[in-house]
């Protein structure tokens, strides 16, 4: 999603006469995340369970020292930072999906589409390519709603009805979805992060798209035959009763909805009214039962939307004491060639990723810084565009506080630091893209712009 102008940073580089106080007060305005990593980190390892800490608890703490930071603020106003932070508009729209996946995740549950969908599913693909065929469903989705949140929400229900026939660990299975959703999230025309990566570079996103999708496809092919080997000889335990394909339909609602283009918060308006639609028809809705199980639903994901609305406000702190404007302008008195520059390029929005948790915020936010880098240095805008999108799904798919871990974990009943070490295609795409980077692939024989 666009943002407004009034977002983008200031990046001007700092006196080398106030280095020193420079250098103190950008560690000052990055002591809340910085206290956010040690304490969750910290009292984990203490208690010997990465669960132990809750991240209400972290974010609430975080936030509490971020507002001591705001100097020369009343407590009114230090809260209308938050406020405003915890209100934009990226935030707002993720927690609308949120609510929405929640109330058809459990419709869905409800009438029984989620089994239908799991027992077609065993039913259809040989048990050697349903891990494969997971991958690719979720990469193929993503593709077409644009969003790894939207897939997730989508998807992960059916692949926790999966993992109880088949002999593969809940959280394997769940990262298969997670790490596919990023392929779509990457390259789709309609993502936010390719809309604002190629807006902050000037390029057309069908260039961008070429040139990402050379760097992106070995990884996701590696993926694919991973995957395949993987489940070669996993035992299925195939459906005992008939299944009733008609409660499928809500979730080939979400598909084809996708597929045509049409915005995820309508292809999961129209997915919680096909619910009540197949659930009427079959006689299988009690109607106040159903909405109970939907209103059950979105409180389920009560604490994801908490963490997200805190998230945002630790942004707004972070924005206003300049700790972006610090990364940015650190790593930017640094650049000296090609190869330092794409690599400082994807370091920018990893960092701005790893503060904001949110790919299409950070894009925004070193998105000008980014552009001058890639002049200076003689980085193509299309692959510039594609460094910034790529290293910004990479980093939002290691933080366990990223909305998209956090459904995850919600919706499987896991913890998001499970599902973290099973994201093979964020991994292997890590590797494929430091090394167009050290090669210099791709090769441009000249620019368009």
């Amino acid at each position: 999603m666009a943002g407004k102008n009034q977002e983008a940073v200031p990046h001007s580089v700092p006196s080398n006469n106030n280095k020193n106080g420079g250098l103190i007060q950008g560690l000052l305005s990055l002591s809340p995340l910085l206290f956010f990593a040690f304490f969750y980190l910290g009292s984990s390892l203490l208690a010997g369970d990465f669960y132990s800490t809750p991240i209400i608890v972290t974010f609430l703490l975080t936030l509490l020292i971020a507002i001591l930071t705001l100097k020369g603020k009343g407590m009114k106003e230090r809260v209308e930072i938050i406020s405003e932070g915890a209100g934009e508009r990226n935030i707002m729209l993720m927690i609308w999906i949120f609510i929405l996946a929640g109330a058809f995740t459990a419709g869905a549950k409800y009438i029984g589409s989620i089994d239908a969908t799991v027992n077609l599913a065993l039913s259809v693909l040989p048990g050697n390519f349903l891990l494969a065929g997971l991958f690719l469903a979720s990469c193929f989705l993503s593709l077409s709603m644009g969003t790894s949140v939207g897939t997730i929400a989508a998807l992960v229900p059916i692949a926790t009805g999966l993992s109880s026939h088949v002999s593969v660990s809940l959280p394997v299975i769940v990262g298969i979805v997670v790490g596919g959703s990023y392929f779509g999230d990457n390259l789709s025309f309609i993502s936010d992060t390719t809309i604002m990566a190629t807006r902050t570079q000037g390029c057309r996103m069908k260039d961008k798209f070429r040139t990402n999708l050379r760097i992106v496809l070995p990884a996701a092919l590696v993926c694919l035959f991973l995957y395949v080997f993987m489940g070669w000889g996993i035992q299925v335990d195939l459906p005992s009763s008939e299944t009733n394909l008609w409660l499928v339909l809500p979730y080939m609602v979400v598909l084809i909805t996708a597929i045509i283009g049409v915005d995820v918060l309508i292809v999961l308006l129209l997915g919680i009214i096909s619910t009540c639609c197949i659930g009427l028809v079959f006689g299988k809705l009690d109607v106040h039962e159903w909405m109970a199980a939907m209103s059950e639903g979105v409180l389920g994901l009560g604490e994801l939307i908490i963490v997200t609305l805190m998230a945002g406000g630790l942004v707004a702190i972070l924005r206003h004491n300049g700790g972006l404007d610090f990364i940015v302008n650190r790593l930017f008195n640094k650049v000296k060639s090609r190869l330092k520059g794409e690599f400082s390029i994807g370091g920018l929005v990893f960092l701005a990723n790893l503060c904001t948790a949110n790919n299409t915020i950070a894009i925004l936010t070193v998105g000008s810084i980014s552009k001058e880098i890639a002049g200076k240095c003689g980085i193509d805008p299309r692959k510039s565009a594609s460094l910034l999108d790529t290293f910004s799904c990479l980093a939002q798919s290691v933080i366990p506080y990223g909305a998209q871990l956090l459904i995850a974990s919600s919706l499987a009943g896991i913890g998001a630091i499970e599902i973290i070490p099973y994201l093979c295609y964020p991994f292997l795409l890590f590797v494929c893209v430091v090394i167009s980077i050290i090669v210099g692939y791709p090769r441009f024989e000249r620019s368009k712009y």
